[in-house]
């Protein structure tokens, strides 16, 4: 069993750790995403290059899993100092609410990659 302490600590860790990779792919993403837009893409023609590159799909893959990591610990510590709910509950609705971020993303990405006949 993990003090109370050192998961604090750890999730502390985890969630600097995740905004590092979010740092990082939120800069990649909206430099190229400008850039392609700049250059006078279209939404169609961005999915047509993007879609079915396992590059990208790689790239927004961690993209999901370090939003899906950092957003519910943040959320987790919003319900326990906003609200009267016990720690159990807390931390199951915060789960809940990054497993589904996890699951809507990495859908959302998976479609992106099928779209370009990946």
């Amino acid at each position: 069993v993990v003090s109370a302490e050192k998961l604090q600590t750890w999730l502390w860790l985890v969630q600097r750790i995740s905004a590092s990779v979010l740092a990082v792919a939120v800069a990649v993403h909206l430099i190229t995403i400008i850039a392609a837009v700049q250059g006078g893409l279209t939404a169609a023609e961005i999915i047509a290059r993007v879609g079915g590159n396992g590059a990208w799909a790689a790239f927004y893959g961690v993209f999901v899993v370090a939003a899906a990591v950092h957003a519910p610990i943040g959320v987790r510590t919003v319900l326990q100092e906003m609200t009267p709910l016990p720690n159990f509950f807390v931390n199951a609705l915060s789960a809940l609410f990054g497993i589904g971020l996890l699951i809507m993303g990495l859908d959302a990405v998976s479609i992106l990659y099928r779209l370009g006949g990946g």
